[in-house]
């Protein structure tokens, strides 16, 4: 591990002031200290935020939810109003990694992980993530887990996060704080799809800080699902997930929101599905429509072909599950 200074802030102003100054944020450490014993990440200072007053789950006037950056991914999972009001977040927070490393991430770093395949780690074979203009080993190498949908001939990596994926679903919001002031981003605008500069992963600013996450008030929420499929029972990343809240009214869909990982470079909004599903009969052969819609631009690699399809069945079956008893007549498979 290359030397590096580290300094605990005491408060949002100082936390600031030492970004600005090019300091990393800290929170759990999860994959930026990883990372850094991997001499991927080589910061020059870090700064602690875990100490700031972020780490509340706060109502909104809304009837909303306020999440500060520090709240530890395992409390945000037990939190009654997560679990009630928006089921498809504490499922896929607590999808992710392992109990003990929940215990310690935090959701500002969870937004914040590298989006990453083996190759990342490799020193030895090119990385555009990595190092800009070194090349994608995955390209024709290990590419099993890597992204159908957002890649481009720089990079196929999948995003992730499993948390992500149902922010994008629930419409969230990202508030981020500088010494420049505060702004607000929609989540579906926080990650950035790789282009020609896979290195740069989101519209952060270098001196901007993620202070919180707002979730909208959202009925439709209380009906909504996390389903992901993974080689193995934990601590593994998704090959493909679904993060999906709908509502069915006199047989046809009535309000739906989407979103898939796995599959995508970024935690993957699945607008054409969406489009597709509004107003339609809640059938089982318009969820098939709809999955199709969404998946036509798949790019896959001959070795992660079998996503396309995979992500299709698990759209559908995700669907019918929050349907229940309202499919359509004729509906059933």
């Amino acid at each position: 591990m290359r030397p590096f200074s580290y300094v605990s802030a005491p408060d949002l102003p100082a936390a600031l002031d030492a970004v600005a100054a090019g300091a990393r944020p800290l929170g759990g450490g999860t994959n930026l200290v990883d990372l850094m014993r991997a001499d991927v990440e080589r910061p020059e200072a870090l700064v602690d935020v875990t100490a700031l007053p972020l780490a509340g789950v706060d109502e909104l006037p809304d009837g909303g939810l306020r999440i500060g950056a520090t709240v530890r991914n395992s409390h945000l999972a037990a939190d009654k109003r997560v679990r009630s009001r928006y089921p498809v977040l504490a499922q896929s927070v607590l999808a992710g990694a392992s109990g003990q490393l929940r215990n310690m991430a935090t959701v500002g770093g969870n937004l914040l992980q590298r989006t990453r395949c083996p190759y990342l780690r490799d020193h030895a074979v090119g990385c555009n993530k990595r190092e800009p203009g070194s090349g994608c080993a995955a390209l024709d190498g290990v590419h099993r887990g890597a992204a159908v949908l957002g890649t481009s001939e720089h990079c196929i990596a999948a995003h992730p996060s499993d948390m992500a994926v149902a922010l994008a679903a629930l419409d969230a919001v990202v508030e981020v704080q500088s010494v420049r002031g505060t702004r607000r981003i929609p989540f579906c605008e926080l990650h950035r799809p790789p282009g020609a500069t896979p290195h740069v992963e989101t519209t952060l600013a270098p001196d901007e800080l993620i202070t919180a996450v707002e979730l909208p008030a959202a009925p439709l929420a209380r009906n909504s699902h996390y389903r992901k499929v993974r080689d193995r029972a934990s601590f593994a990343f998704a090959l493909v997930s679904v993060a999906a809240a709908l509502e069915v009214r006199d047989g046809r869909v009535a309000e739906v929101r989407l979103a898939l990982g796995g599959v995508a470079t970024t935690p993957w909004r699945a607008r054409e599905a969406e489009a597709v599903l509004l107003g339609a009969p809640a059938t089982e052969e318009t969820f098939r429509r709809a999955a199709a819609a969404e998946l036509e631009p798949a790019a896959p690699r001959p070795d992660n072909a079998f996503k396309v399809e995979l992500v299709q069945r698990t759209i559908v079956a995700t669907l019918r599950q929050l349907a229940g008893g309202r499919l359509a007549e004729g509906g059933a498979a």
